[in-house]
């Protein structure tokens, strides 16, 4: 099998910097699996890793998109096994990067996603049903049809419990019994996976540094740059965390400060969720980055796996 390695974890965890140091010692390029970091000028809400961060390293699944195109798990899967077949040409490793769990396991599980397309009057009908009566409305359509899947999908996560209704509707299934036979296939790939982690209170003090320096870095300017390009609240990357905070204070609704604190509180909900979906969902390796030796202990690990 070939040779993959993961990096995943919660949202200002280090998963980048670890990544690039990794990268550099394995000759490896990185896969973003990040549901924000693909669309172009959604640069410091996204925490992308910019030109010079990156050292060299060649980063895929980075401003590849605008903010009006659509990007799901289906269209992550195909793109990053594009790009990993590339990378092998080169006789390089692929290092899977990023927080979005569901994206990393239908990497790994070599998932398939065929039998449906988007509905779009069904997701404006979900997305106006929530709009008007809140996410909780949306979600219990989820729950009447697919309990188990509640199990997984949090109600705020709207795009995925819209998703989630979107399969049953066109194909009669539940996703979570589809999911769950995807998970049980055996993947084409010699993983190490790993999770970074760290003390929770820890973790939280660089959520709000990290929200503060965004702030600090013109984030609101780069929202109103976006509504003033005619990217609409309503687009799903616009809804992405860092957005829809900042979109109530620009359009005068909230104060800034009422904004940064959403948003702060926002991130360690999310963050919270994040380390849950691993504990639960994934057989990563968790390693406390604050380990000095944490790329050695990584190092260690491909060894012993025989992964490289």
């Amino acid at each position: 099998m070939k040779p993959l390695v993961v990096i995943a974890g919660p949202t200002a965890c280090g998963k980048t910097a670890a990544s690039i140091e990794l990268a550099k010692r394995l000759n490896g390029e990185i896969i973003s699996a990040d549901s924000m970091q693909i669309y172009k000028h959604m640069d410091i809400g996204t925490a992308k890793p910019m030109p010079e961060e990156r050292q060299g390293i060649k980063h895929y699944l980075i401003d590849e998109l605008f903010p009006d195109e659509e990007y799901s798990v289906c269209t992550f899967a195909h793109l990053a096994r594009q790009y990993a077949r590339e990378i092998y040409a080169k006789g390089k490793t692929p290092i899977l990067v990023g927080g979005t769990g569901f994206y990393i396991n239908a990497f790994i599980n070599d998932t398939e996603f065929t039998g449906t397309t988007a509905d779009p009057d069904l997701r404006e009908r979900m997305y106006n049903m929530a709009r008007e009566q809140g996410n909780g409305a949306v979600y219990e359509i989820l729950r009447a049809i697919d309990p188990e899947a509640c199990e997984t999908i949090h109600s705020n996560n709207l795009k995925r419990v819209i998703r989630a209704i979107e399969f049953h509707s066109q194909t009669g299934k539940k996703i979570s019994g589809h999911n769950r036979e995807q998970k049980e296939k055996t993947g084409c790939y010699n993983t190490a996976f790993f999770v970074l982690h760290m003390p929770r209170e820890k973790l939280y003090r660089r959520i709000e540094e990290r929200v503060d320096s965004m702030i600090e870095h013109g984030l609101a300017d780069e929202v109103r740059r976006l509504l003033d390009m005619g990217y609409s609240p309503g687009l799903t990357s616009m809804r992405g965390l860092g957005y829809k905070e900042l979109i109530p204070y620009i359009q005068g609704g909230i104060t800034l400060p009422q904004a940064i604190e959403t948003l702060k509180r926002n991130t360690r909900h999310f963050a919270k969720r994040q380390i849950t979906w691993f504990k639960h969902q994934s057989d990563g390796y968790w390693i406390d980055i604050d380990e000095f030796d944490n790329i050695d202990i990584m190092l260690d690990r491909i060894s012993q796996q025989h992964t490289l």
